[in-house]
């Protein structure tokens, strides 16, 4: 018994869903971002996977990613959308043949950032160790 308890307490701990022990994200928005105080993880995924496309005012949502093999994207992608890079990639297969095209993507903080800070509608991710500076924090991912 002691021993299937260690089994399943070790299973549990390798379980992709929970965090790789990565530093903290900001999921991060353009000022103009109206009224997001109940926005949840769950209403991020379902942003980035576009099946939420319009912000409450109306303004149209702009996901942005990181580049694929970014650390930070990998631990949004585990933690926030709970898939993997070949889960994602099928999902994208799929939403292309109906017209929809994954999120943009930016090649570094300092560019997620400047989109984010300029962009009516953008929505991103960045290390908590970034300063989030001209931009709207709608929540922390641990």
């Amino acid at each position: 018994m002691i021993r299937l308890i260690l089994i399943i307490a070790l299973l549990l701990g390798l379980s992709p869903l929970q965090s790789s022990g990565a530093e903290p994200l900001l999921i991060v928005a353009n000022p103009s971002v109206g009224d997001t105080a109940s926005l949840t993880l769950k209403d991020v995924a379902a942003i980035y996977l576009l099946r939420v496309t319009v912000w409450p005012d109306g303004t149209h949502i702009i996901p942005v990613n990181r580049e694929v093999a970014s650390d930070i994207r990998t631990e949004f992608s585990t933690v926030v959308l709970r898939q993997d890079t070949a889960n994602l990639a099928a999902y994208w297969n799929e939403m292309h043949f109906q017209g929809k095209l994954p999120p943009l993507v930016q090649e570094s903080e300092p560019a997620m950032l400047a989109f984010v800070q300029r962009v009516p509608g953008a929505i991103g991710y960045i290390s908590a160790a970034t300063p989030p500076i001209g931009v709207k924090v709608l929540g922390h991912v641990p």
